[in-house]
């Protein structure tokens, strides 16, 4: 079985769930759904595992979660629907203190919770901006500095990152950028 890494779709017979269809292929391990069991993720070195039918991998694999990023980058492109933003638990309940120079002046205190979403706003905000700027008929040149600006908007507010649950909702700017 080690030597052997089955594809999605190869069909497999295991000693205690029955039948099975591979479904996901990681690093040291199979995702299979058994007939009656459901899903169960089995190790490649598990010897009992019989291959009924032998389906090759492929050449780029890519995982159920790089699918739902891919898509969800995707619904966020072309629409302006935004999924609820977590703001990270060590600040649910947190309040914001800011302190004047001046001592004469009180304070101002807020919850970081209304600060936070503020800055979810503008993100959203920016990113429709960006969706309309890139679906607009002005020439390519003229898109491409405009999205420059963007890009630095986004760098601008990366300090907020610290703010967020999930570091897929993390502003990226220049540096982050992969493209």
């Amino acid at each position: 079985m080690e030597e052997l890494t089955m594809g999605i779709g190869s069909r497999v017979q295991h000693p205690e769930f029955g039948k099975g269809v591979v479904i996901q292929v990681y690093a040291d391990s199979y995702e299979i759904t058994f007939i009656d069991y459901g899903r169960k993720q089995i190790l490649k070195t598990f010897s009992d595992l019989e291959v009924l039918d032998y389906v090759a991998p492929e050449m780029d694999l890519i995982s159920y979660e790089q699918v739902e990023r891919s898509f969800i980058k995707l619904i966020r492109r072309l629409t302006d629907i935004q999924e609820t933003v977590r703001i990270g638990r060590k600040w649910e309940g947190g309040r914001l203190i800011l302190e004047p120079g001046d001592r004469n002046i009180q304070n101002k205190d807020m919850p970081i919770d209304a600060l936070f979403h503020k800055i979810v706003l503008i993100r959203d905000r920016v990113r429709v901006m960006e969706q309309k700027i890139n679906s607009s008929t002005i020439p390519e040149v003229e898109k491409i500095e405009l999205q420059q600006y963007i890009t630095r908007i986004y760098g601008s507010l990366t300090s907020f990152n610290l703010l967020f649950e999930e570091k897929d909702d993390y502003f990226v700017g220049e540096k982050g950028k992969s493209s």
